[in-house]
């Protein structure tokens, strides 16, 4: 991101530029973040899990697959169904509840807080940059996540995915897109396993030290008018090593409304724009439906905005 600041500005918006267009995901470097900051993040994320999860997951992975290669196809479909990792997740916007999640340490949490807040400084320099090679005035992807409460949703989910004796039977997190706007993820240097889905083949997301890895969300897709698109992603379950995942996901506020940026949606394509919905509303339905294709979840929008306007009509 350092070159954005010289000569070669031109050429890394155009790599930023096809990375949104043509990948859905890329990976900073030199993004502001200090890596001594990173490295305690780490180092305390690392910790924690050996402290305090680690033995809560052991339990559950005795019960969750099978000791031996006989099991039934029920039971397949069961473990399959599973996701190999243990998580918590910190809400920072529009309230903090860091101090309420149990087994956090001080330190970790003062860590925490402040790595949150470089994140969410990334995610508005990033959604800026967005805005300049979409035409879009600057501020413009900020200004709609706010929506009327003013504060865009922020929250961290922290992952370990640790070995697993069995990852023909178990993905480490099933394939989705994710519902959101910007993610931001500090990925294991040591211990890959992320994928993303690319003209139909799955593309290793390398682990690369001290780079934040970014990937789009379903309400970009939305508000450039599948200009961005969000893509599908997943975690495969390894062997050996116990990957550690930090995502933090610069979201709508619950009440903002989300829908094409009028910039961007032509005369002729208005009829066939994507919807128009609050921002809650969709992830009520996202819930019940994260490990599906988002076209779905897009259309039955489409169809009760459609409804709606042919009932305004009919009055």
């Amino acid at each position: 991101m350092e070159l954005l600041g010289g000569e070669q500005r031109p050429a890394a918006m155009g790599l930023l530029r096809d990375a949104c267009e043509n990948w859905g995901f890329f990976e900073v470097l030199n993004h502001g973040i200090s890596t001594e900051l990173m490295d305690k993040v780490e180092k305390l994320t690392k910790d924690h899990y050996k402290r305090v999860r680690e033995q809560r997951f052991l339990e559950f992975a005795s019960k969750a697959l099978l000791k031996d290669d006989g099991c039934d196809d029920g039971m397949k479909k069961k473990a399959e169904e599973l996701d190999w990792e243990s998580t918590f997740f910190v809400r920072h916007l529009p309230e903090s509840n860091i101090a309420e999640i149990p087994d956090l340490d001080d330190e970790y949490r003062g860590v925490m807080k402040r790595f949150a807040g470089e994140l969410a400084a990334l995610a508005e320099r990033l959604l800026d940059l967005l805005c300049e090679n979409l035409g879009l005035e600057k501020g413009y992807l900020t200004r709609a996540f706010r929506g009327p409460s003013g504060a865009p949703t922020f929250g961290t989910k922290v992952s370990s995915y640790p070995p697993c004796p069995r990852p023909d039977l178990v993905n480490g997190l099933r394939a989705h897109t994710d519902a959101g706007g910007i993610i931001l993820l500090f990925q294991d240097a040591q211990v890959g396993g992320l994928q993303l889905l690319k003209d139909g083949e799955w593309v290793d997301v390398p682990p690369m030290r001290h780079s934040i890895v970014v990937n789009l969300g379903d309400q970009l897709e939305v508000i450039t008018n599948g200009r961005y698109k969000s893509v599908m992603h997943r975690v495969l379950a390894q062997p050996d090593g116990n990957r550690m995942s930090i995502a933090s996901f610069y979201n709508p506020g619950g009440d903002a409304v989300i829908f094409p940026a009028p910039e961007l949606v032509k005369a002729e394509e208005a009829a066939v724009a994507y919807p128009k919905f609050v921002f809650d509303d969709y992830m009520a339905l996202y819930v019940r439906h994260k490990f599906e294709a988002k076209e779905p979840r897009f259309q039955a929008f489409k169809a009760m905005e459609t409804e709606s306007s042919n009932r305004i009509a009919i009055a």
